[in-house]
């Protein structure tokens, strides 16, 4: 849990994009409510040692974003846990949000490039922040290299991304 927290630390104050990088346009936030698996990301000491992380996306009666975060840690042998809420930045057709788990501070959350039904490339204030999500806990080999190969382009330092173990029921 406090790794998970730490994130709120790091990401909160900040909603910019970095340069260069544009959220989608087209973006409909029901589809992309449910549940996302984390197939890689850039380290980051909350989230360091978690494996089998996925995300939970669901409506708020406020209008905004439920966010549950859960991975399990290989050092704790425990699983961890962090909730939280987003809210659209401008635009609601924009792939651009604000996320907060702690109290009033925000950190941008991007999406780069999606599929609601199947992957999503998101970052988030500037390049040290990026995950690349999936529907399912493995995602097609030439999907994954397509978004890695987008995030090198933009300027994400792919040859740090790390694949943590998936979540397979």
């Amino acid at each position: 849990m406090t790794r998970l927290l730490a994130l709120i630390l790091v990401l909160s104050g900040c909603t910019g994009i970095p340069d260069g990088v544009r959220p989608v346009d087209d973006f409909k936030l029901e589809p992309y409510l449910g549940t996302w698996h984390e197939i890689a990301r850039l380290d980051h000491s909350f989230e360091r040692g978690l494996e089998q992380v996925t995300a939970q996306y669901s409506l708020r009666p406020d209008g905004g974003v439920a966010v549950v975060n859960r991975g399990f840690s290989t050092g704790s042998e425990e699983w961890e846990e962090a909730e939280g809420k987003a809210y659209m930045v401008g635009d609601a057709n924009v792939g651009h949000l604000k996320v907060s788990f702690f109290g009033p501070f925000y950190g941008s959350y991007i999406i780069i490039e999606h599929d609601p039904e199947q992957y999503a490339l998101v970052s988030g204030p500037n390049y040290e922040y990026l995950w690349i999500l999936a529907r399912d806990p493995l995602l097609e080999q030439q999907t994954l290299e397509r978004l890695v190969e987008k995030a090198r382009v933009l300027g994400f330092d792919t040859r740090k991304l790390i694949y943590p173990a998936p979540l397979l029921d």
